[in-house]
């Protein structure tokens, strides 16, 4: 019987060092890369995300990153089913693939599956977003905590995404969000094998901080200033443009939007490593103490 092959997930919160890593790890395993990067699958927003740069996409082929439009809808669930075909393929010419990225709904969806939540029309799309732009987050909180009042008390309710998809589903269902979410795990026809990267906090911080600098000298204010005219679309939704779109406005200083930049890429490091504490699945390292061989040795 032919062994399995494997997918190696590399994963970690924001400015932990898993890029360097994951070039690392894939030229010395001749294999590809997929990114697990909600954000890094948009076009136009390389700065702002971290994306692989030229020279990196060059070194190693990397999937899954600048394939979507702002525009353009996508979801744990769609990534998937891309991933897992993507793979079928992968694997025929490949008996090792690596997966890197900090999303944790993303990496979940492929390690584990995603509960088969039901497709949600255009009509009520629209219809649940013209109530978020005309009343607000706090009302849409409060018609979820009437519709599902368990999934109210887990949900990250400042998170409009997270929200408005849960009352999506109720509309389109006529069923609480919470009775899609079985939690099974889906069998997989890989092997799955988790290397997490953790620092002590006060240097994943020094390391977060000073990224959000380099992305500023970087370009990062000018590539914001680009997609101002895009910044109610989902895929804008995220640190380091809400912060530049606030400055844009005149609600704040840059200076002040820096900082909060900062301090908003912290807090979402520290939900990351929450949520990925509770697999216990992952084999934990260092970055800097974790070697090729000690991977191959995981195998």
């Amino acid at each position: 019987m032919q062994e399995k092959p494997t997918l190696i997930v590399l994963l970690g919160p924001t400015g932990i060092g898993k890029t360097d890593l994951s070039l690392s790890i894939a030229t010395a395993l001749d294999c590809e890369i997929i990114s697990a990067d909600s954000r890094q699958l948009y076009r136009d927003m390389q700065i702002g995300t971290a994306a692989p740069t030229a020279e990196q996409l060059q070194t190693v082929p990397h999937h899954f990153v600048g394939t979507l439009g702002l525009e353009e809808y996508y979801s744990a669930a769609q990534y998937e089913t891309d991933v897992l075909n993507f793979l079928s393929t992968a694997f025929l010419q490949h008996d090792k693939m690596l997966l890197t990225g900090g999303s944790m709904m993303y990496i979940d969806a492929v390690c584990d599956g995603i509960d088969d939540i039901p497709t949600i029309s255009t009509e009520v799309r629209e219809k649940v977003m013209q109530k978020y732009k005309a009343e607000g987050l706090d009302v849409l909180c409060e018609e979820l905590r009437s519709l599902d009042p368990q999934h109210y008390a887990e949900v990250d309710l400042k998170n409009p995404r997270r929200v408005i998809h849960a009352i999506e589903v109720c509309y389109m269902t006529g069923n609480t969000f919470s009775s899609f979410r079985t939690r099974t795990r889906k069998e997989r026809p890989f092997h799955i094998l988790k290397i997490g990267l953790q620092r002590e906090r006060e240097e994943l911080f020094n390391r977060i901080n000073a990224r959000v600098d380099a992305m500023i000298e970087g370009g990062l204010v000018e590539e914001a200033r680009r997609l101002y005219s895009y910044r109610h679309l989902n895929a804008l939704n995220t640190v380091g443009y809400k912060e530049l779109f606030a400055y844009f406005d005149g609600e704040m200083d840059l200076s002040v939007a820096i900082e909060k930049i900062k301090k908003n890429t912290r807090v979402y490091a520290k939900k990351q490593m929450t949520w990925f504490k509770k697999d216990t699945d992952i084999h934990w390292f260092h970055p800097d103490k974790l070697s090729v061989e000690e991977v191959l040795a995981l195998l």
